[in-house]
């Protein structure tokens, strides 16, 4: 079987693009290591993981390639696309290269290319919305609503394209690398202060995502996800936004001095 030619190590945090990667690999059945990242540390820093990573981010992937050598990964999406097209040879979680449904998943060439709506739409104007509702040292009502309204405009794309085709899943009846992709920001969507439930055909999809027993486990990798109560509450949203809040702008500051 191809999993037992895996060497993978996976370095990530609870993040939603942290369990994009952990998700598939559970999803396939793949062997693999994890190096939690502390990112509040700034262990994504550090020269040993920069060295997989030039950008600093997680997640990041190694794994032994054909050729015998370590090949490094990072991007979500590219790691995803990585071990779809070298270890899902069933297509449990993916389509046969250059079929249809393939580029309906896959494929930025026409529409609608699913991966890359979550990479560069969903996660994009999500993570602003997170920035401006929960990190900012002040409020900013601009940046608040421009990017909660984006996120709802978005995740209406979704919940029409769901509700229209009457799909169980994004591209159809299977699960695939489109769905893991925007499963940790649509379950993380109270975070950035957006309410699923105006958005009834894409919560039926969450809810039919998270009974998933490898998203289960994916989705708690490197620890416990947080629940929904607990981004739902304010006080404790606060506490959690407010030790985050240190760290992500002392590392804005770091980051701004580098660059003059």
């Amino acid at each position: 079987m191809a999993s037992s030619n895996s060497d993978i190590t996976l370095y990530t945090t609870q993040t939603p693009n942290g369990v994009k990667a952990s998700i598939t690999l559970e999803e396939l059945g793949l062997p693999y290591k994890v190096e939690k990242i502390e990112i509040q540390k700034n262990t994504q820093k550090e020269p040993w993981f920069t060295a997989i990573n030039p950008n600093g981010r997680i997640p990041a992937l190694t794994d032994t390639f054909t050729d015998g050598e370590t090949i490094n990964l990072f991007e979500s999406g590219s790691i995803m696309q990585y071990l779809v097209e070298r270890y899902d040879t069933e297509y449990k979680i993916s389509y046969p290269k250059g079929t249809r449904k393939w580029f309906e998943m896959n494929s930025f060439l026409i529409r609608p290319h699913w991966l890359f709506f979550q990479n560069a739409g969903v996660g994009p104007m999500q993570g602003q919305a997170n920035h401006f509702f929960r990190y900012a040292p002040e409020r900013i009502e601009y940046g608040v609503n421009r990017y909660q309204n984006e996120t709802r405009r978005l995740y209406g794309v979704l919940d029409k394209h769901l509700s229209d085709n009457k799909y169980e899943y994004i591209t159809g009846d299977k699960c695939t690398i489109a769905d893991i992709a925007h499963f940790g920001w649509v379950a993380a969507a109270a975070w950035a202060g957006v309410e699923i439930d105006e958005f009834p055909a894409l919560k039926e999809w969450e809810d039919r995502m998270a009974a998933r027993p490898a998203l289960k486990k994916g989705r708690d990798v490197p620890e416990k996800a947080a629940s929904k109560a607990s981004l739902k509450d304010p006080a404790e949203a606060e506490k959690r936004a407010a030790e985050a809040r240190q760290w992500i702008q002392a590392g804005m500051k770091e980051d701004a001095a580098k660059s003059k």
